[in-house]
């Protein structure tokens, strides 16, 4: 079912439609209801007053429960019924995999999805805009952090059994290698399931003392939980998808848990965008976070590109102010890439420590 947002204001141009198929039911709900939420915080603002160039922004969204056969079913309304510009903030891996091609086919834009996965960080692929750094930045951190700060040898690997996983998994592997080392073990579990029972017993069998882990926080949250009822004590480290917020929300137990994140956290902040934020969320009387923030920034990065751009709005004008992003606003690039590192893609952290 298709949910639209509320336009605000009306204005003389016909709207830019940007389609949103996300988790707004499921064990993976709180991700897609929180990205969708920071960024209608930003459009519905921009609607408030003259929108883009005279044009509202309809940010038009539809519940996939994060299943990639819902996804698909979705984006062809998306396509054929609403008309839209582009696909906008996808929430996923499995789920982006499966409506690439028809979004290529179509050359329909497919703007800043909510996953780090390779296939959606390849500069050969023109109609794709991401903001975040890849899941391999994500993995060499994790990695460089189990080994050089952490001093863990004996690496284990728990992987949602899909798209996502197996690419967070290689990935892993990769950084892995770097220093010589194979997993001592990698146990799956389904998405969209909080079993992990068998996964558990493999990895506590195997005695490894840290443990990758590549899912949503339901199962991972169960996961933590469980092996700490087990007398099972490793370190956890975990990507961005995860939701650390949520993740952390959920653990009962002493652990030592670090996530990698692509945006800071927006309470401990205090570039121009972050301020901005933290006024613009104050009416909506939720906690900000680092989901919430990202979706804001998707929502700003898209408004700016698009303002540079003639009436009615064009996919390839949008395109191209997009990829000129970071040297229009050095404010958002301060955010996500390093100008020191020729503009390495910035990885940050949360921590759950044990007290």
């Amino acid at each position: 079912m298709l949910i639209p947002t509320t336009s605000l204001a009306q204005h003389t141009q016909p709207p830019i439609k940007l389609g949103m198929s996300t988790a707004l039911t499921g064990p993976a709900k709180q991700i897609g209801e929180q990205l969708a939420l920071g960024s209608k915080i930003y459009f519905d603002k921009v609607n408030k007053t003259q929108g883009i160039n005279g044009q509202n922004i309809d940010l038009i969204l539809a519940d996939d429960g994060y299943e990639p056969k819902n996804t698909v079913v979705n984006t062809r309304q998306f396509l054929y019924t609403e008309k839209i510009h582009a696909i906008f903030g996808s929430m996923g891996t499995p789920t982006a995999h499966a409506i690439k091609p028809l979004l290529d086919r179509h050359r329909i834009p497919f703007l800043m999805p909510f996953t780090g996965a390779d296939f959606l960080h390849n500069s050969s692929m023109p109609n794709v805009f991401n903001l975040r750094a890849s899941y391999q930045d994500e993995a060499i951190e994790q990695i460089n952090y189990l080994i050089k700060e952490r001093n863990h040898q004996k690496i284990g690997l728990i992987i949602q059994a899909d798209e996502f996983g197996y690419m967070v998994e290689s990935n892993l592997i990769t950084a892995l290698e770097e220093f010589g080392i194979k997993p001592i073990e990698v146990a799956r579990f389904r998405r969209n399931s909080s079993d992990i029972s068998k996964a558990l017993e493999t990895l506590k069998q195997s005695e490894v003392t840290a443990v990758c882990m590549v899912g949503t926080y339901q199962p991972l949250a169960e996961f933590i939980n469980t092996s700490y009822e087990q007398g099972f004590k490793p370190d956890f480290t975990s990507v961005s998808f995860v939701s650390s917020h949520d993740l952390f929300a959920l653990v009962k137990h002493p652990a030592n848990i670090m996530v990698t994140e692509v945006v800071p956290n927006p309470n401990k902040c205090e570039n121009a965008w972050c301020n901005s934020f933290k006024e613009d969320i104050k009416p909506y009387n939720v906690t900000p976070n680092r989901i919430i923030f990202e979706g804001y920034l998707n929502a700003a990065a898209l408004v700016e590109a698009a303002k540079e751009c003639p009436t009615p709005l064009n996919n390839q004008c949008l395109l191209i102010q997009l990829n000129k992003t970071f040297d229009r606003d050095s404010e958002l690039a301060a955010l996500f890439s390093d100008p020191d590192k020729d503009k390495i893609k910035k990885i940050y952290r949360s921590y759950y420590k044990s007290n």
